[in-house]
């Protein structure tokens, strides 16, 4: 398995963290993305921390409290607590949902979540953990603000912190070379996964190699334009669950491992 390759904790999350761990190291699935509300439990955590494979990333949803309009504070201490436990594990980055912006305008809303983030930006700087922002759908509008990858490079720059690159979300777009040009410097994750034509739930993730996403193009780019880091599947959906997700992980993982090696990452 290409070293590069991490799996996110939701394709499995059915299954306790310590199974989802032994699945990834019997792949030979290096590193893995876990997700915070799991880890409030010490069993998981436990199981995080004897586990082989390491975390790359931890998945964070930011301003729920409700949104970012009228949160008073407590988007900023639950993330400080996953950041005093990215830093127990030393788990090097931690990507965010924003919140729903409310009333809020969407220059309000991502003024709004660079000031709430501000003591957790300063807290992961001590801790040498990068806060990374993702591009999400925007049929996810009622949890997260940043859409088009050129807005989520905007409001990481406005908010002081990284991107993490969602492909699911982004490859259709205008000129996407030019904004992963743009993003990559900042970029601490990249996901992948497929999309099938004229699929419409949501979330209607594939396993890459089964959808109409140009990945080798797209993953040729990103590398070329110079990123290092790991490539995250995230698989979730119909799709997923009909084909079993420990069958989607594997011939997914085994699809990214072998266009990685091709690419010579």
């Amino acid at each position: 398995m290409h070293p590069r390759v991490s799996l996110h904790q939701v394709a499995l999350a059915q299954e306790p963290t310590a199974a989802f761990l032994e699945f990834c190291h019997g792949e030979g699935i290096q590193h893995c993305t876990l997700v915070t509300p799991r880890l409030r439990h010490e069993a998981d955590r436990k199981a995080a921390r004897e586990s082989p494979v390491r975390i790359g990333c931890i998945n964070h949803p930011f301003a729920l409290y409700p949104d970012l309009e009228r949160d008073k504070g407590d988007a900023a201490k639950v993330l400080l607590a996953a950041i005093d436990l990215a830093a127990e594990l030393s788990v090097p980055s931690i990507y965010l949902l924003t919140g729903g912006r409310g009333r809020l305008s969407w220059e309000e809303a991502a003024s709004r979540f660079t000031d709430l983030l501000a003591p957790c930006r300063d807290r992961a700087e001590r801790a040498d953990i990068a806060l990374l922002v993702e591009n999400a759908s925007a049929l996810n509008a009622d949890i997260h603000i940043a859409h088009t990858l050129p807005d989520t490079t905007q409001l990481a720059r406005t908010a002081g912190i990284g991107v993490c690159v969602e492909l699911h979300a982004c490859w259709p777009e205008a000129n996407l070379r030019s904004n992963l040009a743009e993003a990559l410097p900042l970029t601490g994750l990249v996901q992948v996964s497929d999309y099938v034509l004229g699929d419409r739930s949501t979330p209607c993730r594939a396993v890459p190699g089964d959808g109409a996403m140009p990945l080798e193009r797209i993953l040729r780019d990103v590398l070329d334009l110079g990123y290092a880091g790991l490539f995250d599947l995230e698989l979730i959906g119909p799709r997923i669950e009909a084909e079993g997700p420990r069958q989607a992980c594997r011939r997914a993982a085994h699809y990214l491992s072998d266009l990685l090696y091709r690419l010579g990452a």
